[in-house]
């Protein structure tokens, strides 16, 4: 097998790309968890005032 080192630099380069996205998989849930977080405390606050207590 050839050792070609335009695609070893190629893939060396890619390994150390993918390296470095690890952050944003964990900013995506994060900022999901969020969300969700703050409707379910927006419905939980808000849906004492949908009672009528005549």
């Amino acid at each position: 097998m050839e050792h070609y080192p335009a695609a070893s630099r190629l893939t060396d380069a890619a390994i150390a790309a993918a390296q470095h996205q690890g952050v944003g998989n964990l900013l995506r849930i994060v900022l999901v968890v969020m969300v969700v977080g703050c409707a379910l405390t927006g419905w939980f606050l808000l849906r004492g005032y949908k009672r009528n207590d005549d």
